[in-house]
């Protein structure tokens, strides 16, 4: 069977045009006392990779199961290719799920993984549709080779290859993915990850992937949901959560090495911005809107380590002067961590060659475009786009 053929399919027996392909509508979870899941509002559009990341604990895995049916929520209502799933038993929810374990027989050889559960009609077996769908599936997952041999003698991500391909040949509207990679080693994972994403858009699929896992989140999600302590914390795009988080949680969760954040206190307002005293010393710019802020304001000022520009402390101005404690150097770039005394803490700041050595006065400077301010509740206060440059007029036409 062909993967046009296949993708085809999928989209004739998935919602209707329009329809979301999932919508959670105030989900909420308890286990006996204990909340897990809070009112949870969220649609994942037909065709879409969305990713559910954030800490243990934070819900991520339940909100995935009651999905799949394998927990029931407490409260709020899910709808399935628009039809009310609440009560609807898992085998009639038109998904497959692939766990962290793999979950294979391990009396079985890969082929008879492939098919297990597989449900088909008698006239669909009499067309040979169980050995065209395991073909087709081992094919693109790369373990037609493997057809014969048992879950022992495969490698873990040969394990995983498979437990993805008995997803496949059920021919899902839906793909669920509980940290499929999670017990993969770091080379592994990231090849995994390419095939995973290469898959996805070789079929067009719905698939929600659970993962706690920053990288993966970023570089296979087409929409990310920022999950903490059972409730949404932002939803978006990779980027647009990286460049733009709505949260303190949100900004320090994503990114490698975190956020910084350094205390403050609002001391000016203009159209442009805020300015800020810094408890560690020191006064920054921020361009966010000043409307929703007031002098006095206790602020946490939040800044990417590849936004800090390090100089050394008598060659550039900048609100902080400090001392350079360790540079941890990982070849095409370096991470510079710089004390401030004042407050007993460090900046880390990502440069492509320290300017200075270890031990070194360094002045930091941070660019008012790219800092940002989140109040005492953890919310950001809404940044000032910066302008495009204006395009040049062209040439004058030549006499």
């Amino acid at each position: 069977m062909a993967a046009a053929t296949t993708t085809e399919a999928k989209r004739a027996s998935g919602p209707a045009q329009g329809e979301p392909a999932i919508a959670l509508s105030g989900i909420g979870k308890h286990f006996g006392k204990t909340l897990v899941l809070e009112s949870v509002d969220l649609e994942i559009q037909p065709g879409e990779l969305c990713v559910f990341v954030g800490p243990s604990g934070c819900g991520k895995s339940t909100l995935l199961r009651i999905i799949a049916g394998l927990e029931h929520a407490t409260s709020g209502e899910l709808r399935i290719g628009g039809k009310r799933m609440n009560d609807v038993d898992p085998s009639l929810r038109g998904i497959a799920m692939v766990f962290q374990s793999y979950a294979l027989y391990p009396n079985m050889t890969v082929r008879q993984n492939l098919t297990f559960g597989l449900r088909l009609t008698a006239a669909e077996r009499a067309r040979g549709e169980e050995d065209k769908r395991v073909t087709e599936a081992a094919r693109m997952l790369q373990i037609d080779k493997l057809l014969a041999r048992k879950p022992h003698e495969l490698s873990g991500g040969q394990r995983q290859r498979v437990a993805i391909g008995r997803a496949l040949t059920r021919q899902p509207k839906i793909f669920l993915l509980d940290e499929p990679l999670s017990n993969l080693d770091a080379a592994l994972r990231v090849s995994m990850r390419a095939e995973l994403s290469r898959l996805h858009k070789q079929l067009g699929s719905t698939m929600v992937y659970v993962t706690h896992d920053q990288v993966e989140a970023m570089t296979l999600a087409d929409r990310l949901v920022v999950l903490n302590g059972g409730h949404v914390e932002q939803v978006g795009s990779p980027l647009d959560v990286y460049h733009r988080p709505r949260t303190l949680f949100a900004a320090g969760f994503l990114g490698s090495p975190r956020m910084n954040f350094l205390r403050g206190t609002i001391s000016d307002r203009m159209p442009e911005g805020v300015v800020i005293e810094l408890a560690s010393g020191g006064a920054v710019r921020a361009r966010v809107r000043s409307d929703g802020a007031a002098i006095g304001d206790e602020v946490t000022v939040g800044i990417r380590p590849e936004s800090i520009q390090l100089a050394p402390a008598a060659d550039a101005a900048g609100p902080l002067v400090t001392r350079v404690a360790m540079i941890e150097d990982v070849g095409d770039h370096a991470i510079v961590h710089v004390e401030l005394e004042a407050v007993g803490g460090r900046v880390l700041a990502r440069v492509d060659r320290p300017p200075v050595a270890e031990g070194a006065q360094v002045r930091l400077a941070l660019p008012p475009a790219e800092c940002h301010v989140f109040d005492t509740h953890g919310m950001a206060l809404p940044r000032l786009e910066t302008k495009p440059e204006p395009e040049p007029l062209p040439p004058p036409d030549a006499d």
